[in-house]
């Protein structure tokens, strides 16, 4: 595992949960994940859970997606999908708003992954090179990815060759992320 990004996650995964602390006096809560089961539910309220974050349990790997592409996926995105069990996380990037994608459940591993093959089907069907997703934006046809031939982490459109190099890599992009909250 790249250790690098783990411990790169871990860290704004504990600045963002301390700003929940010190903002409302909760761990996070999600009314997106009430009713879906996790590790992480502290509580169920009325309509949102509160949640923490868990070590993850299992593989730590992503090996459906390199296994239904015949490609080798970037250590640093392993890392990131098998790192810990959370709820998506608000975040600011450079002033760029954005929602960090996170894996729930193991459940939700194995749809994050079919999603991930489904996202790199389309590249591969326009000639684009490949990229994994990490994060989604406000407008729904551009996202936040880790281009899997350079490491770099990357702001696409959808469907496009529009990409602009955020970070060299993605503990770089993780480190200077903030809460949004």
């Amino acid at each position: 595992m790249d250790i690098e990004t783990a411990n790169a996650l871990t860290a704004f995964t504990t600045r963002y949960c301390d700003a929940w602390h010190e903002k409302r006096g909760t761990w996070p809560q999600s009314t997106e994940l009430y009713g879906v089961p996790s590790p992480c539910i502290i509580a169920s309220q009325d309509d949102y859970v509160l949640w923490q974050p868990k070590p993850f349990a299992g593989e730590h790997n992503v090996n459906a997606v390199e296994r239904a592409m015949d490609i080798v996926v970037q250590p640093a995105l392993h890392a990131f999908y098998t790192t810990q069990f959370a709820g998506d996380m608000t975040a600011c990037f450079a002033r760029q708003p954005l929602t960090l994608l996170q894996t729930w459940s193991e459940d939700d591993l194995q749809r994050v992954q079919e999603n991930l093959i489904g996202h790199l089907v389309t590249q591969k069907r326009l000639k684009l090179s490949p990229t994994l997703f990490i994060a989604t934006l406000d407008s729904e046809l551009d996202v936040i990815s880790v281009c899997n031939l350079s490491g770099e982490v990357i702001k696409e459109t959808l469907g496009t060759r529009n990409r602009d190099v955020l970070a060299p890599s993605l503990a770089d992009f993780l480190t200077r992320l903030e809460p949004l909250l």
